[in-house]
């Protein structure tokens, strides 16, 4: 879940920052596919394992939005802007159904199995963004609240459409834009599997457009702005997911969770404003605070938000390898369970495989102590010479 276009540059560091804080938070929810455990649960330690981890792909979407705000500021006009990204989000797709469809699940069984995951999401928004910029900033910043506070509208509807479709459900296209599941790829095609859709997460690439914005002001407006709207979307969180009625169509009155956790288990796939409020408010809340932040931890974690999508390429083959490892030592042998279609459709998880939650997170961090070594060196090799190729990763 990259930010895609070029990093936006030291002057605003604290965006590299929040990205690859971001980024190291994703490895554990990649780690937790391979270890058996369940997305979420009904224990704290394995409902938190995977809830810590919904702030990542709201980052990256949203810190997409503005990294494409500054990289236009970089180019020739609006027409160079969109051309890029054309490109840049044609080639995430070509991506997410090619390398990283092998690297999920280290088999070429393309016929039963195509994902179509944040990657892909990133990807066909970029596309489309190629004709939203176009708009004046604030009418596309406009635009992006609007669809973010907006779209759960479309639940309501969602009754009528399936009447409408019949048993198939909605139409391939609605399915990709906002309600998901599978979409047969041609007659007798694989079957694409769509996790995230395209609908709310286009509104906050355009929100993350306009808050580029925001990001070229001096550093001290811009950390009271970002702590100031952090905070009151924070707030909004509290408020709309406390009266329990529009903003995401699982009411947590009725989980059988702990109040607490079922508060906090709003809906990702596709994410409602309840989701994305969770989410964005302490993200927007971090780019401010991470203005003050240095040290060497931090530069650490610069150094991956300065790569975002070498880390991305490299972190799921990188953790499935490790994945196997934990097989040999554990069982002797490499369990053909590490082979099957992950993330969205492997087979049942078998008897004696599940790893504990403290093997999960020692992995996690072998695994992020390993891809710090190449991220460092692609990072100063690109600091050093911008080549033409360095563009595309």
């Amino acid at each position: 879940m990259p930010m895609l276009p070029a990093a936006v540059g030291a002057r605003v560091a604290s965006i590299d920052l929040v990205r690859g804080l971001a980024m190291v938070l994703m490895a554990i929810d990649h780690v937790r596919v391979y270890s058996g455990q369940p997305a979420g649960g009904p224990t704290p330690g394995i409902f938190f394992t995977r809830w810590v981890t919904h702030f990542v792909a709201p980052a990256f979407v949203f810190l997409a939005g503005t990294a494409a705000f500054f990289h236009g500021r970089r180019l020739n006009g609006v027409g160079a802007l969109s051309s890029f990204l054309v490109v840049r989000g044609l080639w995430l797709v070509l991506l997410e159904l090619t390398v990283l469809r092998v690297a999920w699940t280290f088999n070429l069984d393309f016929a039963n199995y195509m994902l179509a995951g944040v990657i892909w999401m990133i990807g066909w928004c970029l596309v489309l963004m190629a004709a939203v910029v176009h708009l004046p900033l604030m009418a596309i910043g406009a635009l992006g609240v609007a669809v973010i506070a907006g779209h759960n509208v479309v639940d309501m509807a969602a009754p009528a459409l399936q009447a409408w479709f019949g048993e198939a459900g909605p139409h391939w296209l609605l399915r990709i834009l906002y309600f998901g599941g599978a979409v047969e790829l041609g007659p007798g095609g694989p079957p694409l599997l769509v996790l995230f859709v395209i609908g709310p997460w286009l509104g906050v690439m355009m929100a993350g457009y306009a808050f580029g914005a925001v990001m070229a002001w001096p550093v001290e407006r811009r950390r009271r702005f970002c702590l100031r709207v952090g905070l009151a979307l924070t707030i909004a969180f509290l408020v709309v997911r406390g009266l329990d009625g529009y903003g995401d169509p699982r009411p947590w009155h009725a989980s059988r969770l702990p109040a607490p956790l079922a508060f906090l288990n709003t809906t990702k796939y596709p994410a409602s404003l309840s989701f994305l409020l969770m989410t964005l408010g302490p993200t927007i809340l971090a780019v401010g605070l991470a203005e003050r932040w240095s040290g060497r931890v931090a530069q650490v974690v610069v150094t991956f938000g300065r790569v975002p999508l070498l880390y991305y390429l490299l972190h799921i083959p990188v953790i499935h390898l490790a994945a196997i490892g934990v097989s040999i030592v554990r069982e002797g042998r490499v369990n053909p369970w590490l082979f099957g279609n992950h993330p969205m459709a492997p087979p049942p998880v078998p008897d004696g495989y599940l790893w504990s939650l403290g093997l999960l997170y020692a992995v996690f961090a072998v695994c992020v102590a390993v891809l710090y070594v190449p991220c460092r060196a692609f990072a100063r090799l690109r600091a050093e010479r911008r080549a033409p190729w360095m563009t595309w990763f």
